[in-house]
């Protein structure tokens, strides 16, 4: 039999008889990763563990900890569960079974609704089958002996699938034991493999999302290569819920929704407002020291303005509709741009003025499906920190990593460890349609930002077929405290509609150029930004941006005008306090203060009062003491101007 080589990562070259499978490699090379392999890449291409190899080749081996590893299992996994339904009601039809973040869901077609009783049966039934390690074999069939198999399994849905797809195609299906599924695959090649696995809800999906077919019942699941990455996964879940911005929202009194307002329309309560007015704060500061100048935009805006600027041709959907004013069509802004071209054009520019940053907080309006609303993450009403830099090719490398290098100062601030950045690039098919009809450009501008990602030593990723319809952008995905991930911010490289508003500017050889244009928002839209940060620091937020930083506790009252003494002079010093005068005892007053997450409680009581001294309790670390009034606000006033992250339970551990 003929003998191929094998080269491995480390470039490590083995011989194996033609034939060899990526899971006999891992036998060969040791019983540990015999195990845990999941999955292979054989010459870069993503194969299934009992994928023979007839030639030389390169070849990685993964386990299921490894992001292609974890992503197989969870196809697997949704099969798998598949076929316990199958196997307990075997008039289900089966529909999809994609998978999503960290998880799975697979769509159903029964009558039996599934409570939590159903999903322990289904679950109970997956480990059975587990153990019963059934090989899971691949394969690949005509369109017409596709149809024929899942006509005889009476399978519907299937079928619809199946006839959606070019006939002269090849179909790949997947098979373990009696059951059988399409899918692309990757899978792995033995049911033992699926080990680690939790159902964790359900909830009605109509069939392709069209309210007008059938509801089916969709599953929800989760598999992890390890028990404890499980465990750690599902305490993660149980925190989220704990953590949702939606219920702490309220909770903490920061935001509400009214019918009567219109959804999607958030109102910012008190405590909401301090934490936006906190925001803008933190991004002007940074901002001016950045050489940022600030505008204002009206929030209506003529129709033609986004006729030429080519948001009505790309973005009409988004947009509410427009309203006659005067015989012409306005529209409620949907955005920054067009205004802040018209700033820019509005005086003759030199090479000198250049670059210009335009930066702007306002609202915007962008019509969301009402299906789509989500809390404060999907919403009609967007304020955010909006910004356009005009600069000239020589200086775009530096404007663009100054942005990304304006992220990671946001990311030290608000304690964000994990992030990546989504290089989103344009595809060919979408050139003249969804994207500027500019090829040459689009490589060169690509080239650009990937080139300035690299210099920077900036984490990135790169996404075809995402791109603004103008340029390529950046996508900044940051994960919360627990794993949560959230798209933050965008960073957008523009080089067609500054020419479509005929902006330029006077080069060293007098002849006009047109510049380059840079949209940047680095907090994103406050409202989703907020809605992250509640979720991030489980509503213990640092004491600059909590909306209550000081709630001073009389203990009896004794001493209740000494508090409003003490409340009065944090307030001369902009601490944000307030007494609580009730007529509770302290133990009560102290669970209403823990209960509202205010970081820091002041107690008085005649002790104090007649030694002019303040007694300071913090959160996670209890009572600290007594102290001199001046003293603790020149220590709370350090603390908030120079941002500090809020303590916590982990923080009080490690020091």
């Amino acid at each position: 039999m003929k003998e191929i080589k094998v080269t491995l990562p480390d470039n490590s070259v083995r011989k194996y008889s033609e034939g060899i499978t990526p899971q006999g490699v891992a036998d060969s090379i040791g019983p540990g990763l015999s195990r845990a392999v999941v999955v292979a890449k054989v010459d870069g291409f993503l194969r299934d563990l009992n994928h023979q190899i007839f030639k030389d080749c390169s070849l990685e081996l993964f386990t299921g900890e490894s992001p292609e590893g974890h992503d197989t299992l969870l196809h697997s996994t949704a099969h798998l569960m598949a076929q316990a339904v199958k196997t307990l009601y075997p008039d289900t039809k089966i529909t999809i079974g994609p998978t999503i973040e960290n998880g799975f869901y697979y769509d159903f077609d029964l009558d039996e609704s599934f409570s939590d009783d159903v999903l322990d049966l289904i679950e109970q039934k997956m480990k059975d089958l587990s153990k019963q390690s059934q090989e899971i074999v691949r394969h690949e069939v005509s369109t017409n002996e596709a149809a024929e198999i899942f006509r005889s399994l009476g399978e519907s849905y299937k079928l619809e699938i199946i006839e959606q797809i070019n006939p002269d195609d090849t179909i790949t299906m997947y098979k373990q034991s009696d059951f059988t599924d399409l899918c692309r695959g990757p899978h792995v090649s033995n049911t033992s493999k699926i080990k680690h696995f939790k159902l964790l809800s359900t909830s009605g999906a109509y069939w392709r999302g069209d309210e007008n077919n059938k509801m089916l019942q969709r599953i929800y699941g989760t598999v992890f290569s390890t028990k404890n990455a499980l465990k750690t996964h599902l305490y993660n879940i149980e925190e989220a819920k704990k953590r949702d911005h939606r219920k702490l929202g309220k909770e903490l009194k920061l935001f509400t929704f009214d019918e009567e307002i219109g959804p999607g329309l958030p109102l910012w309560l008190p405590n909401g407002a301090v934490m936006v007015e906190e925001l803008e704060k933190l991004a002007k500061e940074t901002e001016y020291q950045a050489g940022y100048d600030m505008v204002r935009t009206p929030h209506l805006t003529k129709g033609v303005l986004y006729e030429k600027s080519g948001h009505l041709d790309h973005y009409k959907d988004s947009m509410y509709p427009a309203m006659d004013v005067d015989g012409s069509e306005y529209y409620v802004k949907p955005m920054n741009c067009p205004h802040h071209h018209k700033i820019y054009a509005s005086f003759p520019k030199s090479y000198r003025d250049l670059p210009i940053r335009l930066s702007e907080y306002g609202t915007c309006y962008r019509y969301e499906k009402s299906g789509q609303l989500f809390g404060l993450m999907r919403v009609r009403s967007l304020q955010m920190n909006d910004a356009h830099i005009y600069c000239t090719k020589k200086q775009f490398k530096n404007e663009f990593l100054s942005v990304c290098n304006m992220y990671l100062e946001y990311f030290k601030i608000f304690g964000i460890k994990k992030y990546t950045m989504r290089l989103s690039l344009h595809d060919e098919e979408g050139l003249g349609k969804k994207y500027v009809n500019e090829p040459e450009l689009w490589l060169e501008t690509e080239k650009w930002v990937r080139d300035a990602l690299i210099e920077g030593g900036l984490k990135f990723e790169e996404v075809p077929g995402e791109a603004a319809f103008y340029g390529p952008k950046i996508d900044v995905q940051v994960w919360s405290a627990i794993g949560k991930e959230f798209t933050l911010a965008t960073n957008q490289v523009d080089f067609a509609v500054p020419e479509k508003f005929a902006l330029n500017f006077v080069d060293e050889g007098g002849m006009n150029k047109v510049p380059l244009c840079i949209h940047r928002a680095p907090l994103g839209t406050h409202e989703r930004f907020i809605g992250f940060l509640i979720e991030h620091f489980g509503g213990n937020f640092p004491l600059w941006l909590t909306p209550v930083q000081v709630v001073v506790l009389p203990v009896s009252d004794k001493v209740s005008s000494y508090a409003y003494e003490v409340n009065d002079k944090l307030k001369k010093n902009f601490v944000r306090s307030y007494v609580d005068s009730r007529a509770e005892k302290i133990g009560s007053k102290i669970r209403s203060a823990e209960l509202a997450k205010i970081n820091i409680m002041i107690i008085l009581g005649e002790k104090e009062q007649i030694q002019n001294k303040i007694t300071v309790r913090k959160r996670f670390l209890g009572d600290t003491g007594s102290t001199d009034l001046n003293s603790f606000i020149k220590e709370t006033k350090n603390e908030i101007d120079n941002r500090r992250l809020p303590h916590s339970k982990e923080t009080e551990t490690k020091s």
